[in-house]
């Protein structure tokens, strides 16, 4: 911790030494050159200079700016990535990052109850946990829950200005969490004369979303400010047959889920001199998520009890401000940054149990983490660059629950951790033929241990044919979340108790691919085969002891596999006309029980087209099948031999289609259709998704 200290005093030291320079050579007035209104990274490939904004124009997008913490071609590294833009989000009109996340290769999206509901993103068949999430460099999976992982439940795309998934082990740039990807979110940077714009939208479910903010800058200053009000009223998610086996009357019928959000999206960046800039961000959330499951079905149908309904309140805070210092004439670019999260989730249930209240206290669950970072880079021109950074968390947690009866005793558990870490990255390329980036970090947490994790990622070139051949080597580790730690209920009956001695879990993975370009790059296609093997998977050990008394813990007790294909197709046909489809083939295993990793589908496809026929009018089709895979049974055990992987979720494909024109300068038009052929599917099984819906609106802007 002192050295880690030290190094950031040297830091900030140095750029202020760096920031004086700065002052020493551009006097401040009205004669000071000014820093273009967009924010401009350039990264050299040796041919050409490609320069990525925040503006984001192009499908798809050429510049990645977290595969290497830099800018970087993404033909030029061998990460395998998807880059999603704001313009791609505004033309399919996906308005939670759930629904656009669901439509990429690698990823599997599950969300119990529609809008607002419990959501875990799998990656390339690992573990929802195993991903981690980073908004404008704040690591933000959410430290109140059980595992640690991120729920993008209650999380809007407003104010996104791009999305990076980098597929593949991530730990040694980015850390714990990091063993299965890292998908990385920007908020939009304002730009140009003050824009300010109010949008209006209703809908199927009893949708009624209003959103309003600017953007824009002025002189050095600019900014971009969004809030938002979403709200889903009316949608039943349990299927029919769940209702038929249960006896469901009418009116439990019709018992629907209603999501209630509010956020709040900002971002404000001062440009002190022409090299040095100071930017804050921030993002809050407040959801209020009324659901009716089919496991409140139960409750009142086969357990006698009566008005059974659930209710979430998730109030989240992200702020992060930075400082961004260029020296030495681009030699030298570092960020120090300094970042806050908390999450503040409420649980309670409603309803009698033979006339007492079922659960009359909430359950609350709390946590917070405080970042202090910093990074730069040394720019050696055609020898490469060397990026060298260093980091420091503080992780803490809190859950309770007031007891109520004998059968419950309430809880008070309280948590805290610390990680330092600090890494170092080569990137550079030989004669433009090969490229390529290595790293190696060291993580030293206060609770789990020390863990060394590295990566290596090479991509060729082959000269004159517009082939590029990429692969990525690596390792990473996920720790153990607080509440597995350290959980502590006892009841009349049962307990549940953490295990402090749990390991992290670590995996070794690698993947290769080849892409091709044709059509002077207007046809680009590839496949990817990856391959990744997980140990010390921390699973929940439950028994039942010789009183018949139900006992739950943690251990480190399974291993896993997970291999398969990714591959894509995207071809500008015309300057108004795009295709772009993926298909993902994924196989993972349990090689402790031999079995099939839950809510993994083996066969994923989609198919994306984007039509403009005339300036101002843009239509957009998306097309998504998902396979059928195993998943948690929820009407008993079906004669399984291992009740948790005997329920089957069965294969679905959706159609949506979304139009958008523009009227003129001030006032735009939307409307799309979601689930066009009105398919009913489960994801996961037990939860219903939403039907056939359709949506409108306007948009009015100055």
């Amino acid at each position: 911790m002192t050295i880690f200290r030290d190094f950031l005093i040297a830091s900030t030291a140095f750029m202020t030494l760096g920031a004086t320079m700065a002052y020493a050579d551009v006097p401040i007035g009205k004669d000071t050159p000014q820093k273009p209104p967009v924010k401009q990274y350039v990264a050299g490939n040796g041919r050409a200079k490609a320069i990525v904004t925040s503006d984001n124009a192009g499908l798809p997008e050429l510049i990645s700016v977290s595969a290497a913490r830099r800018p970087t071609g993404v033909d030029d590294i061998g990460t395998s990535m998807t880059i999603i833009t704001e313009k791609q989000i505004q033309t399919q009109q996906r308005r939670s990052l759930t629904d656009i996340l669901a439509r990429q290769p690698g990823l599997n999206v599950v969300q119990t109850g529609g809008a607002g509901g419990t959501s875990s993103i799998f990656l390339r068949g690992n573990n929802s946990r195993e991903v981690k999430v980073r908004l404008d460099g704040m690591d933000i999976n959410d430290g109140s829950n059980t595992t640690n992982a991120f729920d993008a439940g209650q999380f809007l795309t407003d104010g996104i200005g791009r999305i990076e998934v980098l597929r593949g082990p991530q730990s040694g740039l980015y850390g714990a969490d990091a063993m299965a990807g890292v998908i990385d979110i920007t908020t939009a940077q304002g730009q140009g004369r003050f824009r300010p714009f109010v949008r209006i939208e209703g809908g199927g479910y009893g949708t009624f979303n209003q959103t309003f903010g600017a953007r824009g800058s002025r002189g050095r200053f600019h900014y971009n400010v969004e809030f938002s009000h979403y709200r889903m009223d009316g949608f039943n998610n349990i299927p029919s047959y769940i209702e038929r086996y249960y006896g469901a009357d009418r009116q439990q019928r019709h018992e629907g889920n209603r999501n209630d959000n509010r956020s709040a999206n900002i971002r404000l960046g001062y440009d002190v001199t022409h090299n040095l800039d100071l930017g804050l961000t921030a993002r809050l959330i407040q959801g209020n998520n009324h659901s009716y499951s089919l496991y409140d079905l139960q409750a009142e149908n086969a357990y006698g009890d009566s008005g059974v309904r659930e209710q979430t309140t998730q109030n989240e805070a992200i702020v992060r401000g930075t400082a961004h210092l260029v020296s030495f004439h681009g030699f030298f670019d570092q960020v120090l940054g300094l970042g806050y999260m908390t999450n503040r989730n409420r649980w309670t249930e409603t309803g009698t149990s033979y006339g007492s209240p079922v659960n009359p206290d909430p359950y609350y669950y709390r946590s917070g983490r405080l970042k202090v970072d910093w990074h730069g880079t040394f720019s050696f021109g055609r020898y490469g660059q060397l990026l060298v950074g260093a980091e420091h968390f503080h992780d803490t947690f809190d859950t309770s629950h007031t007891a109520s009866s004998m059968w419950d005793s309430g809880y008070d558990t309280s948590a805290s951790m610390d990680t330092t870490a600090g890494y170092g990255q080569y990137q550079g390329n030989w004669k433009h033929i090969l490229y390529g980036a290595a790293n190696i970090r060291y993580d030293a947490n206060s609770r789990y241990g020390n863990h060394v994790t590295w990566r290596v990622a090479p991509a060729i070139h082959v000269p004159g044919t517009g082939t590029i051949i990429k692969a990525s080597a690596g390792s990473g580790f996920h720790g153990p979340a607080l509440y597995q730690l350290f959980v502590n209920q006892v009841g009349a009956g049962y307990s549940e108790r953490g295990n402090p001695d749990l390991k992290a879990e670590q995996l070794i993975g690698y993947d290769a691919g080849v892409e091709q370009k044709l059509l002077h790059d207007h046809l680009n296609f590839g496949a990817t085969w990856y391959d990744n093997r997980v140990r010390n998977l921390i699973q929940s050990a439950d028994w039942y002891d010789s009183s018949g008394n139900f006992n739950g813990t943690f251990d480190n007790v399974a291993k896993a596999r997970m291999y398969g294909v990714e591959a894509f197709v995207n071809w500008k046909a015309l300057d108004s006309l795009e295709f772009n489809l993926s298909y993902t083939w994924t196989h993972a295993r349990d090689e402790t029980s031999h079995t099939e990793l839950q809510q993994r589908p083996q066969h994923k496809f989609n198919f994306n087209t984007t039509w403009t026929p005339v300036r101002d009018l843009t239509f957009s089709g998306n097309i998504l099948y998902t396979s059928g895979w195993r998943d948690l049974s929820v009407l008993g055990s079906n004669n399984c031999s291992d009740s948790s992987i005997c329920a089957k979720g069965h294969g679905y494909f959706t159609i949506d289609v979304a139009a958008n024109y523009k009227i003129n300068r001030y006032v735009s038009v939307y409307a799309r259709a979601d689930n066009l052929l009105n398919r009913q599917f489960e994801e996961p099984v037990g939860y219903l998704q939403p039907g056939r819906a359709g949506y409108g609106g306007f948009m009015l802007t100055y």
